[in-house]
């Protein structure tokens, strides 16, 4: 179970809009893109999902742009996986069987159980808001440079 770069996108999408809201209203996509080093017209796509979900917010327009919302710093990772790339990689089988429950377990089933539980709470329990916590530049910086 790794990230997918639609999820990685998002995140730091995200939390980019999250920490350049303190110094200004809205974030236009050519500044997240340029400065994410991401392409434009995928990542549209993504934070567009993020609106739709109201994670965030979004005003067309010369001085629209992306900003956050009241849910957006309280909203868990999990969710953002979710509008993502779906919740199915925690009910598939990771060797691929078709009939793979607890009642039918392949040999990888309790070990990826225990995985995929441990994975899908860490993502339930972390929150935007625990992304940002601590030196803001270097966040800025950080995700910049992915």
């Amino acid at each position: 179970m790794f990230f997918t770069k639609s999820f990685g996108y998002a995140v730091r999408g995200i939390l980019y809009v999250a920490l350049a809201s303190d110094e200004k209203k809205r974030v236009q996509i050519e500044e997240i893109s340029e400065r994410l080093r991401v392409p434009k017209y995928f990542l549209g796509k993504v934070m567009n999902k993020m609106v739709k979900e109201k994670i965030l917010n979004s005003t067309k327009g010369p001085y629209g742009g992306f900003s956050v919302n009241g849910d957006t710093l309280s909203t868990p990772l999990i969710k953002v996986m979710e509008v993502t790339d779906g919740l199915d990689q925690f009910s598939v089988c990771a060797l691929g069987l078709r009939k793979c429950d607890p009642a039918n377990p392949c040999p990888m089933h309790q070990n990826m159980e225990r995985l995929r539980s441990e994975f899908s709470k860490t993502l339930s329990e972390a929150t935007i808001n625990d992304l940002i916590m601590g030196n803001k530049s270097e966040l800025i910086r950080n995700i910049s440079a992915s």
